[in-house]
């Protein structure tokens, strides 16, 4: 959110598997404490809780493993939302999720799809967003999804938690729809008022699909699904609306 880059993928799974590492070192009487009674024999207990330990330091230590077509890890799916970005890393930084090419600002992502005459996908999302992450490595990634955000759409990703300030030429003070002022200081503000105001939702992630020069909202605008299906019907259906105009 602040942009201060500190816990990259690489650190995170590392921790981890030194920690359960330990864990299983310490079921199987190899590390000991000096309270710790002498192990005479194994319990199934000890030995199951010690393989279900070591799987999971073998299915974190996947975590590393380089896919050619993002440019970086592969996500592990069961910490979808909880470990950092695999895009958030030492060494294969990638500043989009599965590499798909993004706009941070709206002007300019419409510009790009004006000139392919391409629809657009609004991404409302956040930097601490749990279930963004989820549908970003989940749903996105999917074999059936991909194909929509490489080559159908122009994806526009807009955080509404962004505390990096604006130039001071866009520090507003804007009238809120329903009453009372709204100061916009950072793009977060900026892309949080830019949501509830025009599209009267501030929940994320929230995707609105939109004609190549953003003014005309081509199917009713989804939140957060598990259904790789609906997604996909979703991302359809905002295609066959943009063919029939």
């Amino acid at each position: 959110v602040e942009h201060w880059g500190l816990l990259k993928i690489e650190v995170f799974l590392g921790i981890w598997i030194l920690i359960f590492t330990g864990l299983v070192l310490y079921i199987f009487g190899v590390i000991k404490f000096p309270h710790d009674n002498p192990i005479s024999s194994f319990s199934p207990l000890r030995i199951c809780s010690g393989l279900l330990a070591f799987s999971f330091v073998i299915y974190l230590g996947y975590g590393f493993k380089f896919n050619s077509e993002t440019g970086t890890y592969n996500p592990l799916m069961l910490l979808s939302g909880l470990a950092p970005p695999v895009g958030h890393s030492i060494f294969f930084p990638t500043d989009t999720p599965n590499n798909f090419k993004s706009f941070k600002d709206f002007k300019t992502g419409v510009d790009y799809a004006n000139q392919l005459n391409k629809p657009i996908i609004v991404d409302f999302t956040g930097y601490a967003c749990v279930n963004c992450r989820l549908m970003e490595e989940q749903v996105w990634s999917h074999e059936s999804i991909k194909p929509y955000f490489q080559n159908e759409y122009v994806l526009i990703s807009l955080y509404v938690d962004d505390k990096q300030e604006l130039p001071e030429a866009e520090k507003l003070t804007l009238q809120r729809a329903d009453g009372g002022l709204r100061s916009l200081r950072n793009y977060g503000q900026k892309w949080a008022y830019f949501q509830t105001e025009f599209f009267k939702s501030n929940s994320q992630p929230y995707y609105v699909l939109l004609s190549p020069d953003g003014h005309t909202i081509l199917v009713p605008p989804v939140g957060y699904t598990k259904s790789i299906s609906d997604f996909e019907l979703f991302l359809k259906s905002g295609l066959k609306a943009f063919k029939s105009m």
